[in-house]
């Protein structure tokens, strides 16, 4: 082939390939500005139109077989478009099936949210202890994970009356619509579900979203009054002013130090790859038209959180990760949670109410933690009826992850307080201790 024929080929192959990328690229702007209008479609279409159009106007004057090569990039960019709007997942909520070791009830709630509910009833042998336990999981919309169901079946064999539930929209529980997926929702869910419990005051151990929701429970009276003791562990931001902290995390966790996890992943799809990465980059709403929530949630997989089940360990744990759920039991909605805590981002101070609280509180901190330590030294400077502090030694923040005996120390911990018997670690950090722990990045 001459040289000059050569160098057109190229030439119209480099036009072929910036028209497809061209077109990719309206097509994603489209997308944007629609919020993926009736599961984008429309910007399909609009996309296709406008293809088809540039496609005749470079054609005009052509012989046919000439006017037909500047619609092949255009049916390339419409069949690699078009898949981002073919749904693969099931459309409608597939929930998880129950668990072989603890039956799954569902409650109504008063707020209206309708949960899956887990009770672990006190061992029958030994001292039971007159107060329930709730237990708040992290997430915050997803299933209550395996290894939080073991650490509860050990509480519960200490003579704890256990109880938990999935926040709306995660596990077994129902969807909410997503403009009510509100972290004061969350709270009065919470007050709902202890009104329901119909059992007076409970214990209630809230861990990382749970916590937040367990903390902002602390700042408002109405339901504090229905809480006995709190134990706070490995917290979010509280609010707005809290989230927009910068600060250090713990000691190293194993961030980086482990493969990427295996197996399905929705963000491998181009459907969801583009879904889900503009909601968490912002530029699709929660809602958006382009997949439904029950879609989302249905296509997410455990994979797909990437390295961060990695960071909730110790980088001496990077070698012995254990697997914390099944694939049964696993779901995540990353479009309601992100929902959550922009709510959560966008409120204001609860200071001023946190330093109102009189319920006693316990506070734990782990060593190799991957929050920011001002979420959780915030909390402890403003709640006056934190009666201790108890930093664990050795472990992420997945603190009772069945490890030689963390879990084992986790509910020592967890068990000291809510008898009110001392404490097998020193109150540490103290209020007074907060700018050194901080200093010195402990």
């Amino acid at each position: 082939m001459p040289l000059t024929a050569s160098l057109r080929l190229i030439g119209r192959l480099i036009l072929a390939l910036l028209a497809v990328v061209g077109l990719a690229g309206l097509f994603l702007a489209l997308i944007v500005l629609t919020d993926g209008v009736r599961s984008g479609i429309a910007a399909w279409l609009t996309t296709l139109g406008t293809g088809v159009i540039a496609a005749l106007w470079r054609g005009r004057g052509r012989t046919w077989p000439g006017r037909l090569w500047p619609f092949a990039p255009v049916i390339i960019a419409a069949a690699l478009t078009a898949s981002v709007c073919v749904p693969t997942a099931p459309t409608t909520r597939q929930y998880p099936p129950d668990l072989p070791f603890v039956a799954t009830q569902h409650w109504s709630l008063a707020t209206g949210s309708r949960v899956a509910v887990y009770h672990y009833p006190p061992a029958s042998d030994g001292t039971r202890h007159p107060k329930p336990l709730v237990y708040l999981h992290g997430g915050p919309v997803r299933s209550i994970s395996v290894l939080d169901h073991r650490f509860l079946r050990l509480l519960a064999g200490q003579g704890y009356d256990v109880y938990a539930y999935e926040q709306p929209g995660g596990g077994r529980s129902d969807l909410l619509p997503m403009e009510q997926y509100t972290i004061s929702r969350s709270v009065r869910d919470l007050a709902a579900f202890i009104d329901r419990l119909d059992k007076g005051s409970v214990d209630v151990l809230g861990f990382s979203a749970g916590a937040v929701v367990l903390t902002r429970a602390l700042a408002t009276p109405d339901v504090a009054v229905h809480v006995h003791r709190a134990i706070i562990a490995e917290p979010g931001p509280m609010d707005g002013p809290t989230a927009l902290t910068s600060g250090q995390q713990g000691r190293p966790s194993a961030r980086g130090l482990v493969p990427a996890p295996t197996g399905p992943r929705a963000t491998r799809v181009p459907r969801y790859a583009v879904a889900l990465g503009l909601i968490q980059l912002g530029l699709l709403t929660p809602d958006t038209g382009l997949i439904t929530q029950a879609e989302g949630v249905n296509a997410f997989k455990a994979a797909d959180l990437g390295s961060d089940t990695a960071s909730v360990y110790c980088a001496r744990d990077a070698h012995r990760i254990p697997t914390e759920d099944t694939a049964e039991n696993f779901s995540f909605s990353e479009a309601a949670s992100l929902r959550i805590m922009q709510t959560i981002k966008d409120s204001p101070s609860i200071a001023p109410q946190l330093r109102r609280s009189r319920t006693p509180a316990m506070l734990m901190i782990a060593e190799c933690s991957s929050q920011v330590r001002q979420w959780a030294t915030d909390i402890l400077a403003n709640d006056p009826a934190i009666q201790r502090t108890q930093y664990m030694p050795g472990v992420g923040h997945r603190m009772w992850n069945g490890l030689d005996d963390n879990s084992e120390r986790a509910s020592a911990v967890i068990t000291a307080f809510l008898q009110d018997k001392p404490a097998p670690l020193r109150n540490y950090p103290a209020r007074a201790d907060i700018p050194t722990f901080l200093r010195e990045h402990k």
